[in-house]
């Protein structure tokens, strides 16, 4: 007898993440470089948590694909933009305690701002998809910089005790910013943490207070940085939550659901 599994591919410009459901749980995830094809690459990803999980390709009842390449994801049966994949995702991957208000998502190469209502319904959105200096592309390019890993600068940035200030709103800039205060000496935590601030300013000046009702969850690939999370902690002076092992495959999961609710109809 075959099962009911559900697929949802999130297409990011720098990586692919997909995401197996069936029922309401999650089953597995699983990420790669979006590399020259991601329509190749996520052909290949599904054939990976497909082969993992033992199951046939018969099971899986729909493929819904959302981000940056959704339209040219050719396995997909359906798309669904990142804002209502977010929404459908943030519903299934919040903590617990978590009371629906908003999400910060910060991608590769944009950053997202999901105004919700108490059901998980869209209420407004704002993206920033012109500059990188919000992104985790801006974050990567430090880390490089600073001769570090993606992964170790939030911790690195929690030993900070004098945070550098980087007035630079543009990254190119910034990264001209960060280079002079490595050559006049500045401890690289120090710069660190106030990369991490640097980010979080950029983000606000996107928010919308009067549309905040709620708690915030940092989701996408800033969900994993500690540092990043305490960042806007400082800022809004509030508890932020995140999505913990899956903050990075929210749109994913979300695109999952959503293919299921799809089939469903």
């Amino acid at each position: 007898m075959n099962e009911n599994y559900f697929i949802g591919v999130d297409a990011g410009s720098t990586y692919i993440k997909v995401a197996l459901i069936k029922d309401n749980e999650i089953v597995d995830t699983a990420i790669c470089n979006s590399g020259i094809n991601n329509s190749a690459a996520a052909n290949k990803l599904i054939d990976k948590i497909v082969k993992k999980n033992k199951i046939k390709k018969d099971d899986i009842k729909s493929i819904f694909s959302t981000g940056y390449s959704r339209k040219i994801i050719d396995i997909a049966d359906g798309d669904v933009s990142e804002i209502t994949a977010h929404a459908y995702g943030a519903k299934h991957t919040a903590p617990e305690g978590y009371m629906p208000g908003i999400i910060i998502d910060i991608g590769g190469q944009d950053s997202k701002v999901i105004y919700l209502n108490p059901d998980y319904s869209i209420k407004n959105f704002a993206m920033n998809d012109k500059c990188a200096a919000g992104t985790g592309k801006f974050m990567e390019t430090c880390a490089q910089i600073l001769e570090t890993s993606i992964d170790q600068i939030g911790p690195l940035s929690l030993k900070s005790k004098q945070p550098c200030n980087i007035n630079s709103t543009c990254v190119v800039f910034a990264q001209s910013e960060i280079i002079s205060l490595i050559a006049r000496k500045y401890d690289r935590n120090d710069i660190l943490a106030g990369i991490h601030i640097a980010l979080v300013n950029r983000i606000m000046k996107m928010l919308r207070y009067e549309l905040i009702n709620g708690d915030v969850l940092l989701s996408g690939g800033g969900g994993l940085d500690i540092g990043l999370k305490k960042a806007f902690e400082d800022e809004l002076l509030k508890d932020v939550y995140t999505s913990g092992k899956y903050s990075q495959f929210n749109g994913a999961i979300g695109a999952a659901f959503f293919a299921k609710e799809h089939c469903s109809e």
